[in-house]
């Protein structure tokens, strides 16, 4: 364990909102920097107070041992917003988490991925779907993220387990606790071949109010997100309703209309989501149906896809904003194709957003 990790294992523990985490981030992007930053210094101070504040003055040195200890088992990671290893797509949603601590294979935070959620009590047809599509994704390369709750979220990740895409689980408590109890095998299988992830520290239990707030991580590590079956008081909807606000495709998976798990997706597809039949379908509207030939296209090959969305990127950081704006195209398309350029060395990923490089 390096300096660094042990201060971003401090950020995470300083008693403040994430906002101010972000904003000190924003000018002290070095964790060890951001620690010992006048808090005034950036506008975040809110009360007048003759005693300079830092962020390492909201920290209790009792949680940081606890997290350096779990930390130092194989396998686990803490991640700032401003560490090069964050995942590109989370970094551009609203209020990005200024943390996340992580156990498995990190590289799946740079792979394009999918959201696959649903129903806590689905059908077994439901169950039949969320396999087949995570199963098919995956096997694309293409990473599936869920939430590691019962029903369609465990049976997704099982469907992407032992593909070459495996699967992301997004927690509601720290990762030291898997709930529901009964997924603790599962969440084994998850670090050894995946990725666990949360932004609460170890430590953290069961909230009720941590689950929401964990769906918009769920929405936002994905290019897109797939509602199979929900209820219309479902979870589900929630994150759906994250993944639109973040500039993500939403698709759903139509069923019988007498069925109440039904009724969600129905509402979703009425209120413009895409409706699809089948997995190929999210592929080819995310631009990844031939995710897993991209390291053998030629540079040749590849003009021919991509000069038209490379020419709304400058040689000067430019936020995926601006280049939805100037090319017409959803954030989610965009995302797809700049991650296909940077693995092409077309362009590369910055703070700002991108840079041309060719």
């Amino acid at each position: 364990m390096d300096d660094r990790s042990t201060a971003w294992l401090r950020v995470g523990r300083a008693a403040v909102p994430d906002s101010v985490k972000q904003a000190v981030l924003s000018i002290f992007p070095d964790p060890i920097d951001a620690l010992t930053a006048d808090l005034s210094a950036v506008g975040s101070n809110r009360q007048s107070t003759a005693r300079r504040q830092t962020l390492d003055s909201f920290v209790r040195h009792d949680q940081v041992r606890q997290d350096i200890e779990w930390l130092s088992a194989p396998g686990r990671s803490v991640l700032g917003l401003s560490d090069p290893r964050f995942s590109r797509l989370l970094r551009e949603i609203p209020n990005p988490p200024a943390i996340i601590y992580c156990e498995g294979e990190l590289a799946l935070l740079d792979r394009p991925a999918i959201a696959v959620v649903g129903s806590r009590n689905p059908t077994p047809v439901g169950c039949e779907s969320a396999m087949r599509f995570a199963d098919t994704i995956g096997n694309h390369k293409v990473t599936v993220v869920s939430g590691l709750a019962l029903g369609i979220d465990s049976v997704a990740h099982r469907g992407a387990l032992d593909t070459a895409g495996s699967t992301i689980a997004v927690c509601a408590t720290g990762l030291d606790t898997v709930y529901p109890r009964c997924h603790r095998n599962l969440a084994g299988e998850i670090r050894n071949a995946g990725l666990m992830l949360s932004e609460f520290p170890p430590g953290t239990g069961v909230r009720r109010h941590h689950f929401p707030q964990r769906n918009r991580l769920i929405s936002g590590l994905s290019l897109g997100t797939l509602i199979v079956e929900a209820g219309l008081g479902s979870g589900s909807l929630i994150t759906a309703g994250f993944a639109a606000d973040q500039g993500r495709e939403v698709f759903a998976l139509p069923g019988s209309v007498n069925s109440p798990l039904s009724r969600g997706p129905h509402q979703l597809i009425r209120d413009g989501a895409c409706l699809v039949e089948t997995p190929n379908q999210i592929l080819e509207s995310l631009s990844l149906v031939e995710v897993e030939k991209i390291a053998r296209e030629t540079e040749v090959e590849e003009p021919v896809k991509v000069a038209g969305i490379l020419g709304f990127v400058d040689f000067a950081p430019t936020p995926i904003n601006d280049i939805a704006q100037r090319s017409g195209l959803t954030i989610a398309k965009i995302s797809a194709m700049l991650i296909r350029m940077e693995m092409q060395g077309l362009v590369k990923t910055c703070a700002g957003g991108y840079i041309r490089l060719r």
